[in-house]
């Protein structure tokens, strides 16, 4: 009956080694997946292998009217296309993250009415709605006319931490954004001319 008992003590303990053993690496896998959560992108469409990426965009009239959400390919280009398509200013900005001088640009001072689209992509990116006077001699506006429509990404360049401004359909580097703007945000989207098209109102 001892030698029984002393049997049985052993097999308990082995498998209580065994289902500690067992939480431990339940608990360790579960730690990893909260340390490592999805990548999946949360501004993109996941698409198919071998499918293009879709983007979600505001899309509007040339008269500034807005036309609903639509899902859209996003247009990804080699260097060699973009250099063929944009000026070498308009690449150098858009493509490789530049900046014009200041008072250099065809919209800074524009005091005309209409829709700013994107240079590399036609996306509708801002409204002379929103355009005012900051004096820095870069086209500025309190607001995108769509927040789907752009991206904002963290620039630590030049020794700054600044937000750039991206278009969400193509990527094009747009400018930055600062949080010393008029009402009612009180932000400042200060954009390259170079980087946008004007649509005059009719």
């Amino acid at each position: 009956m001892l030698n029984s008992d002393k049997g049985q003590d052993r097999l308990t303990g082995r498998l209580n080694r065994r289902a500690f053993i067992g939480a431990s690496v339940t608990a360790l896998a579960g730690l990893v997946v909260w340390h490592y959560p999805s990548s999946k992108s949360v501004d993109a469409e996941a698409a198919p292998a071998g499918q293009p990426q879709m983007v979600r965009i505001v899309e509007f009239s040339d008269a500034g009217i807005r036309q609903g959400i639509t899902v859209v390919p996003k247009i990804i280009k080699s260097e060699e296309e973009w250099r063929k398509q944009l000026t070498r200013s308009a690449f150098d900005i858009t493509r490789k993250a530049d900046t014009e001088m200041a008072f250099s640009g065809a919209y800074w001072n524009l005091h005309a009415k209409g829709l700013f689209r994107c240079i590399c992509c036609d996306n509708a990116l801002f409204s002379s709605e929103t355009k005012f006077e900051s004096g820095t001699g870069w086209p500025s506006f309190w607001a995108p006319i769509a927040k789907e429509n752009i991206k904002e990404i963290e620039d630590l360049g030049w020794g700054m931490n600044r937000t750039a401004v991206s278009c969400h359909r193509c990527d094009a580097h747009l400018g930055h954004v600062f949080d010393d703007g008029p009402r009612p945000t009180g932000l400042r989207y200060c954009m390259n001319s170079v980087a946008l098209r004007f649509i005059r109102s009719a």
